[in-house]
């Protein structure tokens, strides 16, 4: 099974690629403010590098937070997004060990799509100014 890793809840974006259990690939990138811009082509690059194509992901495994806002907001649409687009499972999860757990999600049949953020913290909206 051909897992995509997502994560995007900090400046630095992290996305890997995995054969079950097994890492294939794995970039860390400065995303910053242009992680919206980049992260299609750092998945694109990397399944270039592994011979690989979208279309043989099998399963995709998004970190769901706590974070930054647009991060996490940014990389969940993605992995969505895709899972949408492929028809395949996408799970989130929040653990040190975000990956080992959410490919053994996958293996084991589940599916949150969609998966959504997680703050950390109840959300706070402020008056708008004038």
């Amino acid at each position: 099974m051909l897992v995509l890793t997502i994560r995007t809840d900090k400046p630095e974006a992290e996305i890997g690629l995995y054969d079950g259990e097994a890492q294939l690939a794995y970039e860390v990138w400065p995303a910053h403010r242009q992680l919206a811009e980049t992260i299609h082509k750092k998945i694109t690059d990397m399944l270039t590098t592994q011979d690989k194509q979208l279309q043989d992901i099998a399963g995709i495994v998004c970190f769901q937070g706590p974070g930054s806002f647009t991060g996490l907001r940014i990389g969940l649409t993605v992995g969505n997004a895709l899972a949408m687009g492929l028809g395949v499972p996408v799970v989130a999860t929040q653990d040190q060990d975000w990956i080992t757990e959410g490919i053994r999600m996958l293996l084991h049949g589940s599916n949150d799509f969609p998966v959504l953020p997680y703050y950390g913290a109840d959300v706070h909206i402020t008056q708008q100014k004038k």
